[in-house]
């Protein structure tokens, strides 16, 4: 007989819950959240047909861990699960999650969706530290403006060596030195560290050859590319380029319903570090690029009538249908 299991994951445990072809409950049990114990659990229920658990931080290394060891493992989107769930039972507890999750093992009312591979993880932990640390040095020049200005003193704007050089000299007045220098420690270890990181990702970009050809686009730099390659991971799953867009929320949002059918602004659906990277790589093609092609001149023509606001996502998403389809064909661009 064949069985299906539902998995309600958390940091430290793992609620398993196993139903039979009619639905009927079968094993309903807590184990250690690692890939073994789960992969342990479920060869103890012979025959289990498939197993189905939600996307969040864990699963990535779950669902890899899980295959590993022979588990037929879907990860679905947990906003659709959600819905399901909250019309299956009116409490919201860890087995009756799993137990929904396994009747929709059983029945297919599912969304599955792709789990990136490690090495995709990867170069989007490294961006998404980099992100982070250019915040952590943001906040700590803002702190430093402040702390200055309430003692009447100025640095001006910037954050190159003359924005040290004028906050160095701030060192000098009482009561504000330690405060100043102190900070300034912090700002150039975060500096150093933002440098390696940018290192990393330009000695990525140089080995990958997805990268490569993507930054043959004028506006689309190391980051860019890089980022942009990861969130793909396998090219071959969009069966269109132009689902790329819709992939990343830059698609207008629909509702119809009779006689109501209104368009409104983009989804905003997806990877939201890729969407705010092509929204920049298309200002930086607008504002920025020198000399005229097709693709900057498509998109001029529409800040002309709507606004370069409007152009700017526009362009977005046809750079991302364009990005696809050269990871795709395996071609450069051309202008």
């Amino acid at each position: 007989m064949k069985h299906y299991a539902g998995l309600d994951l958390s940091m430290e445990t793992t609620q398993v819950c196993v139903v039979d072809e009619s639905g009927r409950k079968i094993v309903s049990m807590k184990v250690e959240s690692t890939p073994a114990m789960i992969a342990q659990a479920l060869h103890e229920v012979r025959g289990v047909e498939r197993a189905v658990i939600e996307t969040g931080r864990m699963s990535p290394a779950i669902c890899h861990g899980l295959r590993a060891l022979g588990i037929p493992i879907v990860c679905i989107d947990a906003r659709q699960a959600h819905q399901s769930l909250k019309a299956l039972k009116a409490n919201k507890t860890d087995p009756h999650d799993a137990a929904g999750l396994a009747q929709l093992a059983r029945t297919g009312f599912y969304k599955e969706v792709h789990v990136k591979s490690p090495a995709a993880h990867g170069v989007r932990s490294v961006i998404t530290a980099r992100n982070h640390l250019v915040e952590a040095r943001v906040r700590l020049d803002n702190m430093i403006r402040g702390l200055c200005a309430t003692f009447g003193f100025k640095p001006g704007p910037g954050q190159g060596k003359g924005f040290i050089d004028r906050v160095i000299e701030a060192a000098n007045i009482p009561g504000l030195g330690q405060s100043i220098t102190a900070l300034l420690a912090v700002r150039t270890e975060l500096m150093k560290q933002i440098k390696e990181m940018d290192l990393v990702l330009r000695e990525f970009a140089h080995r990958s050859q997805s990268c490569r050809q993507l930054m043959s686009i004028p506006g689309v730099g190391v980051q860019t590319s890089a980022a942009f390659a990861a969130a793909i991971d396998e090219v071959g799953r969009f069966r269109q380029s132009r689902t790329a867009g819709a992939y990343f929320g830059l698609v207008p949002r629909r509702h119809q319903s009779g006689e109501i059918d209104r368009t409104g602004r983009i989804t905003k659906q997806g990877d939201s570090m890729v969407r705010k990277l092509l929204y920049e790589a298309a200002n930086s093609i607008l504002t920025r690029s020198r000399g005229s092609f097709a693709l900057k001149g498509w998109a001029m023509k529409i800040a002309k009538r709507r606004g370069l606001r409007k152009a700017r996502v526009a362009l977005a998403r046809r750079l991302a249908v364009i990005m696809h389809a050269m990871l795709r064909d395996g071609t450069l661009f051309e202008a």
